[in-house]
């Protein structure tokens, strides 16, 4: 199997995303940030992905007698290629999408769970907008986003500074409305 295609799996595309971002994880850490997934599944795919390449263990310790071992995302190792994407049914595309919604509301919930949240303190939001775009004006979008957020993208974790969640979803919808 190659390393682009492991990640096509629901539970192991949630466990990359918890590796998002540089985190260096041991596997009891991704079962917190995944409570919702048997221990059992959890290690089985965490297993996977570092076999197949897409996890490198960063770190390993002794703990009772067992090696704990830290992973980290493998240089590429949660990219899916365009060809893999391509390739994928309607019913895989669901799948993951799932996995990526799932994997937002668990993290969303671990949030609200906190006994100090303040919403408005801490940048939260959520919404949806329509935007009327052709395929080009849809291009120039992208390239302003990326070059407005690659900047933010290269700051290190230090104190005073809080890992925050930034997810996008885009998609066209019904094209009963397109007018061109």
């Amino acid at each position: 199997m190659k390393r682009a295609d492991l990640v096509l799996h629901p539970v192991r595309l949630r466990i990359i995303l918890a590796f998002a971002r540089g985190r260096r994880l041991t596997p009891q850490q991704v079962a917190a940030v995944l409570p919702d997934v048997p221990q059992a599944t959890l290690y089985r795919q965490i297993d996977r992905l570092y076999r197949g390449g897409a996890l490198a263990v960063a770190a390993e310790r002794r703990v009772r007698g067992a090696v704990e071992r830290t992973y980290v995302l493998a240089e590429g190792g949660a990219s899916i290629s365009p060809e893999g994407l391509a390739k994928a049914s309607r019913d895989d595309h669901l799948r993951y999408f799932t996995a990526f919604a799932t994997g937002l509301i668990a993290q969303f919930e671990q949030y609200l769970e906190r006994s100090d949240i303040d919403l408005l303190k801490d940048g939260v939001g959520y919404r949806e907008v329509v935007l009327n775009l052709s395929d080009e004006e849809l291009m120039e979008m992208a390239a302003a986003l990326n070059s407005a957020l690659g900047r933010y993208l290269a700051y290190e974790s230090r104190p005073g500074r809080k890992r925050r969640m930034l997810a996008t979803v885009l998609f066209p919808l019904d094209d009963h409305h397109d007018l061109s």
